[in-house]
């Protein structure tokens, strides 16, 4: 006898999502989940267009402020694309939990607190044993536990990264006014730091950097974004996250799929984790509603493939002595990075 229809392991944005995404067309559904009540992350925590309209399907409104568009920057200019077909969002990661938590439980969705230690996974359901002893069984399963996977691990889906060349994020909030609609990408010697308004009188500063790059060095060597923050109140404190760079070599195996970073991710440059993420929880439940995880294994690949190719070559740029063309560039061909931002922006 199964406990649930479908197991959700992660209780993230992207694994909430999934579920809710079940419950929405009937499917009974349990997260499983180590932390309690909203989780926080080191993230840029801004919303692209694509994924705010996300929003309403799943019946959720996050306290937000709009995101008008992308300005890409450095110590001598800037360049500028506003959305074409409406706003992005600003949004503390922490509010966005909270109300895909608050929309859930509205919906239904079953949860346990309680880490997933082992993982089997067949054609005729999984197993998954707890760490609090339990032996749960369901029809399907959905590994949404991020970056690091246990069940990607579990199922021998994941392969290992070597060290040299991954990135990191690292996050801090400021108490101050936002003197731009837009997200700010300044390019420095250092990284990337990504400046996006989240609510009245509150900023969220992130820099992308390679390990070893102190958020507090990176900032000194940033004079435009430095003089911005001057005398400004931080918020929080300093979190991180990462590496970034994570890869699978399939996204199912019997009846778990992976979705979100589960299920490989390249790195957190063009800002489109939780679009994608929202993406394939839709399509991870859609297969399972066919009861084909083949089905899966395509959309994703098919899904993910303009992004990783995009983000792996804007990656590769960043990481080399050409970072510094890259915002001469974007001004030198407006046109080209506009296209660049609104295929971002879906």
């Amino acid at each position: 006898m199964s406990d649930a229809e479908l197991l959700v392991v992660g209780g993230g944005p992207v694994g909430l999502a999934t579920a809710i995404e079940a419950r929405l067309v009937g499917i009974d559904a349990l997260v499983v989940e180590p932390r309690e009540g909203v989780i926080d992350k080191a993230c840029g925590e801004g919303v692209m267009p694509g994924a705010g309209a996300v929003f309403g399907r799943l019946g959720i409104a996050p306290r937000a402020v709009p995101i008008s568009g992308i300005d890409y920057r450095d110590d001598r200019r800037s360049v500028q694309h506003r959305f074409a077909r409406g706003p992005g969002f600003g949004v503390r990661r922490t509010e966005l939990h909270r109300a895909l938590l608050e929309r859930a439980e509205q919906l239904g969705v079953r949860r346990r607190a309680a880490r997933a230690e082992e993982v089997r996974s067949g054609e005729d359901g999984v197993v998954v044993r707890t760490s609090d002893g339990r032996t749960l069984r369901a029809d399907w399963a959905v590994g949404a536990d991020g970056l690091h996977s246990p069940v990607a691990r579990a199922l021998d889906l994941a392969v290992p990264e070597p060290a040299r060349g991954r990135r990191y994020g690292q996050r801090r909030h400021y108490r101050i006014q936002a003197w731009t609609d837009l997200v700010e990408v300044h390019w420095v010697a250092d990284g990337e730091f990504y400046v996006t308004p989240l609510a009245d009188g509150l900023v969220g500063v992130a820099l992308l950097a390679r390990r070893g790059i102190r958020f507090d060095d990176a900032l000194a060597r940033a004079p435009r974004l430095r003089e911005r923050l001057d005398g400004a109140t931080p918020a929080s404190g300093l979190r991180g996250a990462g590496p970034f760079r994570q890869r699978t070599r399939a996204r199912t195996r019997g009846r778990t799929l992976l979705v979100g970073d589960a299920s490989g991710y390249v790195d957190a440059l063009t800002a489109e984790g939780l679009r994608i993420g929202f993406a394939q929880a839709g399509l991870a439940v859609q297969a399972i509603r066919a009861q084909d995880a083949a089905r899966y294994e395509r959309e994703w690949l098919a899904t993910t493939r303009e992004f990783r190719v995009m983000t792996e070559r804007l990656v590769r740029v960043a990481s080399s002595p050409l970072r510094g063309l890259v915002v001469p560039t974007a001004a030198r061909f407006p046109g080209l990075y506009a296209r660049a931002v609104e295929r971002i922006a879906r």
